[in-house]
């Protein structure tokens, strides 16, 4: 526990300050009630827990998965190359792939962030990108699941929270699409826009990743949480990046909607800053999917977490909860939780 009490300690100290439900058909009565509200307090463990892979290339190795620093959770993900975006390249699931989400001069944006604007993560001029992680060519595939790391909207802790992740449940059938969102000095509503196209992508090219196009999550750690509950909250769905920018021109990927089935909270509540919603009308307005909750006994959001759980269930969302004892804030993909979290987005997407 003593690795575990300092690497909280220090995720702390960056992570304090971000700090009409959704009805499913088709499903036996039985089935519904089963899903209905999943439960489980644990023990923690690191035994599956996976390292990085022999096939990742080595700008994507993230370590053992089970240790974490500030120059991991700082540590940023290759750019794409080029020009390449999601609009102008198609899926490519020979290997890792990083696409541009928006096309040069063509980024909704209501917030201007100039060269003169330093002490930010990224430059004036960062572009929010996509990194595809296909699936080994010989594993069956179940779906797709967005991942958005946390980091207080200050960073993105990509190599402490989504590689771990993403590199487990491709292992499990999942493709996975880590999304480097934008931070500070943008808002949460235009990070909302760079998940949604993130979205829209996966749907727009569902054959090629051999996926159901309903079949897509989206999950988030600590921040990133937050910023999946701005997506599924204002953003999904026929919203595009007009809603904030009346100079941005639509194209044809924002004809496809950005619908996605299933949430995942890690170490997260749907609210904002360090305060979780119990707006039981908004909970039910924002007709939020089916949600996956993990988190630790001393994480310092923990009664929130709780608190938020419970509501859920007077809400009527689809809702599994797993709680690690004595686990602090911060385990990324550690902790033993992810091949729980697939099997539970199998049995979601089974329902769609």
């Amino acid at each position: 526990m003593q690795r575990k009490k300092k690497r909280a300690a220090l995720l702390l100290m960056a992570a304090l300050p971000l700090a009409g439900a959704w009805h499913v058909t088709g499903r036996a009565a039985g089935e519904e009630a089963r899903m209905k509200e999943e439960s489980e307090v644990r023990e923690g463990t690191s035994e599956d827990t996976l390292a990085t892979p022999s096939d990742f290339p080595e700008e994507y190795d993230y370590g053992s998965g089970t240790e974490w620093s500030y120059s991991a959770m700082e540590q940023r993900l290759p750019e794409p190359e080029g020009n390449e975006t999601v609009l102008n390249t198609e899926p490519n699931l020979s290997e890792i792939q990083a696409l541009y989400l928006w096309e040069e001069g063509n980024v909704p944006a209501q917030t201007e962030f100039t060269e003169d604007m330093t002490g930010y993560y990224d430059e004036y001029d960062f572009r929010p990108y996509l990194t595809a992680i296909p699936v080994r060519e010989e594993t069956e595939v179940k779906g797709a699941v967005v991942l958005l790391a946390g980091g207080a909207f200050q960073v993105r802790g990509n190599y402490t929270d989504t590689l771990p992740t993403a590199a487990h449940l491709r292992e499990l059938g999942y493709q996975t699409f880590i999304v480097d969102y934008r931070l500070r000095p943008y808002t949460q509503e235009e990070g909302a826009l760079d998940v949604a196209r993130a979205v829209r992508f996966i749907r727009r090219h569902a054959d090629a990743y051999g996926i159901d196009p309903d079949d897509i999550a989206v999950m988030g750690y600590s921040a990133g949480g937050i910023q999946a509950w701005e997506f599924l909250l204002h953003y999904d769905e026929e919203v595009n990046g007009t809603a904030l920018d009346p100079d941005y021109v639509p194209d044809e990927l924002d004809a496809v909607p950005a619908h996605a089935s299933a949430a995942g909270m890690i170490y997260s509540f749907y609210g904002r800053l360090s305060v979780a919603s119990m707006d039981e009308a908004e909970l039910k307005a924002g007709e939020l999917p089916p949600t996956f909750y993990c988190y630790g006994t001393e994480d310092p959001f923990y009664r929130q977490f709780e608190a938020q759980y419970d509501l859920m269930q007077d809400v009527g969302i689809l809702t599994k909860r797993i709680v690690l004892q004595d686990w602090p804030h911060g385990f990324g993909g550690d902790g033993g939780w992810v091949e729980d979290y697939a099997d539970w987005l199998e049995r979601v997407f089974s329902l769609n």
